[in-house]
């Protein structure tokens, strides 16, 4: 008797049941995209009726907004905006490589790639009130970054001759990339080549006497000793060979 009335006071339980619904229809956008993701899947996923989903969100859309408020823009605050604001007594530039080399590289993660992306490739073009909550997302990640830029380059840590937000911006370009291209070659070594390319380069951001102290310390460590940091122009350049390559046999045969 008490095992059901603590559950009928669970399915009772309105925050608990919008988060319920959250979750779901969180998972079943990032499975199939949101034109795709199936209400009735949602519904039978939390055991929720249809009433009670049209309750909290007054549409499938009011729910694809909360899910892109409320977990997606959750996930990359707990990703990066969130370490970047623990570590403002450390070299930003460890930092960034940190939050880098801790992305999961799982097979589910390759398979599903990057959720933000995913609706952003998805719904920008589709539904202006989608591709604006998107736009927050990627704005704060900018700003989280350049503020961890410029306190770097204040403590002298980080190069002076860079532009905040455009080495910001071209930090997420190729954190996405790599993510995108991983994901449609559904395969993970891609994107473990991606971190070794966006380490590399993101050391390079260091100012010059910075350096040598980060070296210094990498050896006393051992910190970064696995990555073997291959420079994006001559990965490339070795694509370019083997591309040449191929072509003049098939152009022998």
């Amino acid at each position: 008797m008490i095992i059901a009335r603590d559950k009928k006071r669970r399915l009772r339980d309105p925050e608990r049941t919008r988060e319920r619904l959250l979750q779901a229809a969180f998972r079943e956008v990032y499975r199939y995209g949101f034109q795709s993701a199936g209400i009735d899947t949602i519904l039978a996923a939390t055991n929720v009726t249809k009433g009670a989903l049209y309750y909290h969100f007054e549409s499938k859309e009011a729910l694809g907004y909360a899910v892109i408020e409320e977990i997606v823009a959750e996930l990359n605050r707990d990703r990066w905006l969130r370490p970047l604001q623990r570590s403002k007594d450390k070299d930003p530039i460890d930092a960034l490589i940190g939050i880098v080399q801790a992305i999961p590289a799982r097979p589910r993660d390759v398979k599903g790639g990057c959720a933000l992306v995913n609706l952003a490739q998805e719904m920008s073009h589709l539904d202006e009130r989608f591709r604006k909550r998107l736009e927050r997302i990627f704005n704060g990640w900018q700003e989280g970054i350049v503020m961890a830029l410029r306190r770097g380059q204040s403590q002298r840590t980080v190069r002076r001759d860079l532009v905040p937000e455009e080495t910001a911006s071209f930090l997420i370009a190729m954190v996405e990339g790599y993510e995108v291209l991983a994901k449609n070659a559904q395969d993970a070594k891609v994107w473990n080549a991606g971190i070794r390319n966006i380490v590399g380069w993101l050391n390079s951001l260091r100012a010059p006497g910075s350096r040598k102290r980060s070296r210094s310390r990498r050896s006393r460590r051992g910190s970064f000793d696995t990555v073997t940091y291959q420079p994006v122009r001559m990965l490339h350049r070795d694509r370019a060979k083997r591309f040449k390559t191929t072509h003049e046999k098939e152009d022998e045969q």
